[in-house]
């Protein structure tokens, strides 16, 4: 067990499945935060503050999204059912939804 309390990955896929979950919410985060740079000084109101707080909970839920992952693949014997469909949806739609609301709040 590491210092979290979440078991090691003990192979080179699960290593690197984490590794791409955890690289996934890091780009999140730092969409988020050159979004808040962009605006720092042209502020529009608090809706330009929207698009980098969606960046930042996209994030979060990613990074949960990695540790819940790295428990299943840390689990002997593997669960039957190991896919992360339902993880890589959510991904995928609050990327489109950072998208549109980004281009929105650009817009408005």
């Amino acid at each position: 067990m590491t210092q979290s309390g979440v078991p090691p990955p003990s192979s080179l896929p699960a290593e690197r499945t984490i590794l791409a979950w955890t690289r996934t919410s890091f780009a999140f985060l730092v969409n988020g935060v050159l979004l808040t740079i962009k605006d720092w000084h042209g502020a529009k109101g608090p809706a330009s503050l929207i698009p980098p707080t969606l960046a930042g909970a996209a994030a979060l839920c990613c990074f949960l999204i990695t540790l819940q992952r790295q428990r299943t693949l840390g689990q002997r014997p593997l669960p039957t059912r190991i896919t992360a469909r339902t993880s890589v949806y959510t991904v995928g739609i609050a990327v489109l939804v950072l998208i549109v609301v980004t281009a929105v709040t650009q817009l408005v």
